[in-house]
């Protein structure tokens, strides 16, 4: 049957007319898919290789594909934290001429996995909790640009690991919506859902026996409550003090800079008597450590994989004596002496495992812990290759499968398992 493809991308990869569109997407043959780690959805999505990279394809309706591709490429355009649209595919045809839903076309995100894959038996407590605040950080954000979720959960996220934290990623917008503001109500019942759906989730993973026991669902989600209200009001609220206390001033920025937000406006205001003063923010951005690393060092990483490298950046320059150097020049002097060697010395075949300012972070906290352990400080280059052959090479390889403690993986072989490597 002769395919009318129609292919709305704003890059389009030829390579896409190669795969079996007359066939649904729960049909497509194996030779062409990658078996990555799926979360539960209400439509087919298959993950795919192509031209050297990996793409997710949705099978969902014509309209909905259309308006969830605009509303991720808005999305990207705005910075938050969400998946790339690569393109929306319609015109389908089967052998018998018989019409097949359109698909939706976003990039993988490497490094991340969907919550169920992170839960396994091994599960801590804290695990839950950080994934959590990564989830309440992320629809912060979303609320700060007028984004409405309307469908949040964890099965609709996908999460990376952000030295010893999470980041949250949005993967399913097609419930949403974009405005120029939103109300009290709209965040409220993004926040009400969001709770009354992460403990449904948790509940079904301890009914499969997946989480700990220790682990209190309805306390999770209560979290997830506090967690937002706890940071909404830290970057929208007002603030009011005596007018000689300008220190609060710097005291404010410094707490929403240690919250990971960068302050671009601030609306100060006097009473008529002038003895009392209103601070607000007026734009907050977030990426704060994230955003200087990038213009020191052109690193792109995680915000507290920043926060991290930004901190042996500072004890680099105590050590060799830069302290009153150019911040710059520093910065690439650390650059060229510190964090390239360190990741160069890892095996090319193990630098997979990882993200690289995350092999960086551990290595400094590996080398914290030997250093404690022999009484005397280690030589990084003595600590990279300790924790190489005692901690990186038992690791998982986290590209494909992120979360599981060495030893703990599931067997390809195994028909109940969705965690599979991404043969490369």
């Amino acid at each position: 049957m002769t395919q009318n493809l129609q292919i709305t991308a704003a890059r389009p990869d030829p390579a896409l007319l190669d795969l079996p569109w007359d066939l649904p997407l729960a049909s497509w043959p194996d030779d062409v898919l990658a078996a990555l780690p799926r979360g539960i959805s209400r439509h087919v999505v298959r993950f795919v290789r192509l031209s050297g990279r990996v793409i997710a394809i949705k099978e969902i309706g014509e309209s909905v594909a259309y308006r969830e591709y605009e509303l991720l490429r808005r999305l990207n355009r705005l910075d938050v934290p969400s998946v790339v649209p690569v393109g929306v595919i319609t015109g389908r045809r089967d052998a018998n001429g018989e019409r097949l839903e359109a698909v939706l076309v976003t990039e993988h995100l490497q490094f991340s996995l969907p919550y169920r894959a992170l839960f396994s038996q091994a599960l801590r407590p804290d695990t839950a909790t950080r994934l959590i605040d990564a989830l309440a950080v992320l629809l912060v954000r979303l609320h700060l640009v007028g984004f409405y979720w309307g469908d949040v959960s964890l099965s609709n996220t996908l999460f990376r690991r952000d030295a010893e934290t999470f980041s949250a990623y949005l993967v399913d917008a097609e419930t949403g919506d974009l405005h120029r503001e939103l109300t009290r109500g709209q965040r409220n019942y993004d926040i009400d859902l969001a709770r009354t759906n992460i403990i449904g989730e948790l509940m079904d993973l301890a009914a499969g026996e997946m989480l700990d026991e220790e682990v209190d669902e309805i306390g999770i989600g209560d979290a997830l409550v506090e967690r937002y209200n706890e940071l909404w009001e830290a970057l929208t609220g007002a603030e009011y003090f005596v007018a000689d206390d300008r220190w609060r001033v710097d005291a404010h920025i410094e707490r929403l800079n240690r919250l990971g937000f960068d302050v671009g406006e601030l609306e100060m205001t006097t009473d008529i008597d002038g003895t009392t003063v209103r601070i607000q923010p007026k734009v907050v951005d977030a990426g704060h450590h994230s955003n200087r690393l990038f213009r020191l060092t052109g690193l792109d990483v995680q915000e507290n994989q920043a926060r991290r490298l930004l901190n042996d950046l500072d004890s680099y320059a105590a050590a060799t004596g830069q302290q009153n150097d150019g911040e710059q020049l520093v910065a690439h002097d650390w650059l060229r002496k510190a964090f390239e060697p360190t990741v160069s010395a890892v095996p090319r075949e193990l630098r997979r495992k990882l993200e690289p300012a995350q092999i960086f972070h551990e290595v400094l906290d590996h080398r914290w812990y030997v250093s404690e352990r022999a009484g005397h400080d280690i030589p990084l280059p003595e600590a990279v290759a300790s924790y190489v052959e005692n901690v990186l090479r038992h690791r998982p390889d986290e590209k494909s499968l992120l979360g599981l403690p060495p030893g703990e993986q599931p067997s390809e072989d195994d028909p109940e398992s969705d965690y599979f490597h991404l043969s490369t």
